[in-house]
């Protein structure tokens, strides 16, 4: 038996526009939103980087995933985790259970490009590898991408304009409810 979706999440990696799609959403559909990475920062008291910087991607690692677990039984939620949530496969399961996943999807140049105009980028969302944006968008987002595909119900092109974004998903939850 198919357990009811009670709530979105929208995954995709680093500047696909998982907040900016999620907040409209949200208010669209009379549901909460949740930024997981802007709260793990209220509740950490400094920013991802950071957090980072002081006790490494493990530690961020960890409560993102206590974060995404205490959302579990969440109701009419829009949920925006960051990029790399995707890896809690355990509690991922779990999310696609329970509601509805959509992968904002956009390719290696566009994320480039949002990542580098993004002046709060730098405290938002640390190196990952080191690298320069674009190789590390190139490398990050080749492993993910099947997690990506394989943790989601349905892709949706993120770069189309945020209202015809929005649009496709309010649809795709109205017939999946």
């Amino acid at each position: 038996m198919k357990r009811k979706k009670t709530k979105i999440v929208l995954t995709g990696y680093r500047a696909c526009g998982k907040t900016s799609v999620g907040e409209k959403l949200a208010e669209r559909l009379a549901f909460s939103f949740i930024d997981t990475d802007r709260e793990i920062e209220k509740r950490q008291g400094r920013s991802i980087s950071r957090i980072v910087a002081e006790q490494g991607w493990d530690f961020f690692r960890a409560a993102e995933r206590d974060f995404l677990a205490s959302l579990l039984p969440a109701e009419k939620l829009v949920i925006a985790p960051g990029g790399g949530a995707i890896l809690h496969q355990d509690i991922w399961r779990e999310l696609m259970a329970t509601s509805l996943v959509v992968w904002l999807k956009a390719d290696v140049r566009t994320i480039s490009r949002r990542l580098t105009g993004d002046i709060l980028s730098p405290d938002q969302r640390p190196s990952l590898t080191g690298e320069d944006v674009l190789q590390e968008v190139k490398t990050v987002l080749a492993a993910r991408e099947p997690l990506y595909r394989a943790g989601s119900h349905v892709a949706v092109d993120a770069e189309k304009p945020i209202g015809q974004v929005v649009d496709e998903i309010e649809a795709l939850w109205m017939a999946a409810v």
